[in-house]
């Protein structure tokens, strides 16, 4: 085991705006345990996430708990309850949410200008999953996504076309 040094502690990737040229005009620049190594065995990441007008950071989920706080703009922030139950707000600047550990949430910009905010989550490793991301862009055959969705084959075909799945 390596003894830490200086830089281990010093993370500089949150000060500038991400690339958000993507299908969901959203870009997230994270200090976690592969970029920090010294927020190993703290509990804890901080990410920067920037959201053009119309963005969206499609609705997903961690094995954490996580806190928002707006700097700038006006997004919409919602997360769904175990019974089903959604909680959704529209934050402004300084506005903080918290979503539950492993509860689907979502974060959409509303506003007229560029939306920016910073995440944190207790875990230096928190893990994500994109549910579009994990329905579509993996090689079930379509027929069982149809089948475990509800949602019609050619829908599926053309969703998987966009996350890259197969089958």
């Amino acid at each position: 085991c390596a003894l830490p040094i200086s830089e281990d502690f010093i993370f500089p990737g949150l000060g500038a705006k991400g690339n958000t040229s993507n299908l969901f005009k959203v870009a997230v620049a994270g200090a976690f345990d592969l970029t920090l190594p010294g927020l190993n065995g703290l509990g804890l990441s901080l990410f920067r996430l920037d959201i053009d007008v119309g963005g969206v950071v499609p609705i997903h989920t961690h094995r954490v708990s996580e806190v928002i706080i707006v700097i700038e703009g006006t997004i919409i922030a919602g997360f769904i309850g175990s019974d089903n139950t959604a909680y959704f707000k529209t934050l402004s600047k300084g506005d903080v949410m918290v979503f539950p550990q492993s509860l689907l949430h979502f974060q959409v910009n509303v506003g007229n200008t560029s939306a920016l905010a910073f995440v944190s989550l207790n875990s230096p490793n928190p893990g994500f999953q994109f549910i579009s991301a994990s329905l579509f862009g993996n090689n079930l055959p379509s027929s069982i996504v149809e089948k475990i969705t509800l949602i019609d084959e050619a829908q599926i075909k053309q969703l998987k076309s966009i996350f890259g799945g197969t089958n």
